[in-house]
């Protein structure tokens, strides 16, 4: 199952003499001699000539610097990331918040780690977002959301890249498919792989088996919003084939020849179904007075150009503050030009003109992005769903979808709009 490096090998046997939680995992890891600077990609941590440099305990903390990285997945949540940032995505701010949490950890769990090394502490304090204790920053922060926070703000962004580097941060952390052999571990298999190796972490004493239940990177906790809205929109717009009395259902068409065959009593009619003739629409309210940051709007944007072009779905955006001020019919080669940067900012709330210009083209669902700064109208003759970027007062129909650039909350349900 496992093969070590020759260069790695001292480290990784005395490893599971001082944490048998991390020796457990491990084993579950790919282990290899490489030429570079020690990095992991997926699941091959590969050693460079670099590592033959360090003491027995450096040694052995950057093992586990990278047996985490591995048992954590960062580098499939890397990935993903990308994927749902397009080219905002930066890996090193990620690498950044996976690092600082790592490095936490092992401080904590009594770790000697090679120097310099960012701490997930001063990450937070560097960033405007301190947080009491290392304790509390490892409760509160997961790698996802916590590069999504550091994503949030270009001029954050770089101010911390630029930290970095005078920390002498370097990116360890690669993705992309290894050039290497072996059975990919999936998440659901990581995920028992760190239960059994925290559970022995506990009985022997020592190690991240002491820290396991504080850390919130073991499970991040949330399905990301825009997959929340994908469903959401997806089903919106999903072909529902209706009852027609103009066509008979198979089963009828069988056994009224049954019927005539044998001369028995004709069925009662059964009315089939046809498919819809319309093509499903999407409007999208975008709110320009509200306070919504420039990552969640392009998320928000993604979402809903990728639902349109996967369902064929029409969409239009329609700008409003007081009064729906601009509208777009859009189509793919609209969502590259970026529409929404060019909507005015400003003004008052009032949802009474959206409302009734999105009736006019009777849509499979009102999307509306809003803090809902304003009273809610009339409940309408089709589906309502407002995204807003925090807790806001419950409206009295539709559903809400809570975005933001720190990871996802649930879907609140609310009763459904009039149909």
């Amino acid at each position: 199952m496992t093969r070590h490096s020759a260069r790695a090998a001292r480290a990784i046997a005395h490893l599971g003499e001082v944490d048998a939680a991390l020796a457990v995992l491990a084993l579950w890891c790919r282990h290899r001699d490489g030429t570079g600077p020690t990095a992991t990609r997926g699941e091959v941590i590969s050693y460079g000539p670099g590592f033959d440099m360090l003491g027995l305990p450096e040694q052995v903390g950057l093992v586990a610097h990278h047996v985490l990285h591995v048992a954590l997945r960062h580098s499939a949540r890397s990935a993903f990331l990308a994927e749902r940032l397009g080219d905002a995505f930066d890996p090193a701010l990620f690498s950044l918040a996976a690092d600082g949490i790592i490095n936490e950890t092992l401080i904590l769990a009594g770790h000697a780690i090679p120097r310099p090394a960012v701490l997930l502490t001063e990450l937070l304090a560097e960033a405007g977002m301190p947080e009491p204790s290392a304790v509390a920053a490892l409760e509160r922060w997961d790698a996802d959301r916590l590069a999504m926070a550091l994503h949030s703000d270009p001029e954050r962004a770089k101010r911390l890249r630029d930290w970095a580097r005078t920390r002498g941060f370097s990116d360890d952390l690669k993705t992309g498919t290894p050039d290497d052999d072996g059975t990919v571990q999936s998440a659901a298999d990581w995920r028992n792989q760190i239960l059994r190796a925290l559970a022995a972490g506990r009985k022997a004493g020592s190690g991240i088996g002491r820290l396991g239940a504080i850390l919130a990177d073991l499970a991040p906790d949330r399905v990301p919003w825009e997959v929340v809205l994908r469903g959401l929109l997806a089903r919106a717009v999903a072909e529902r084939p209706k009852v027609s009395w103009n066509r008979p259902s198979r089963p009828f068409v069988a056994r009224l020849a049954e019927a005539e065959r044998t001369g028995g009593l004709l069925p009662v009619f059964e009315p089939g179904y046809r498919r819809t003739d319309h093509r499903p629409k999407i409007v999208v309210g975008l709110d320009t007075s509200s306070s919504i940051d420039a990552q969640t709007l392009r998320l928000f944007w993604a979402e809903t150009g990728g639902i349109a072009r996967r369902t064929g779905a029409e969409v239009h955006l329609m700008a409003f503050d007081e009064t729906v001020h601009a509208t777009w019919r859009l189509d793919p080669a609209a969502w590259r030009e970026g529409i929404h940067e060019q909507v005015r900012t400003g003004g008052g709330t009032d949802f009474t003109d959206l409302f009734d210009k999105a009736a006019r083209l009777s849509p499979s669902i009102l999307v509306i992005l809003t803090d809902l700064d304003a009273p809610a109208p009339g409940v309408p003759r089709f589906p309502v769903l407002w995204a807003v970027p925090g807790r806001v007062e419950t409206p009295p129909f539709g559903k809400v979808l809570i975005v933001g650039d720190i990871g996802a909350e649930p879907t609140v349900a609310l009763p459904a709009a009039r149909r």
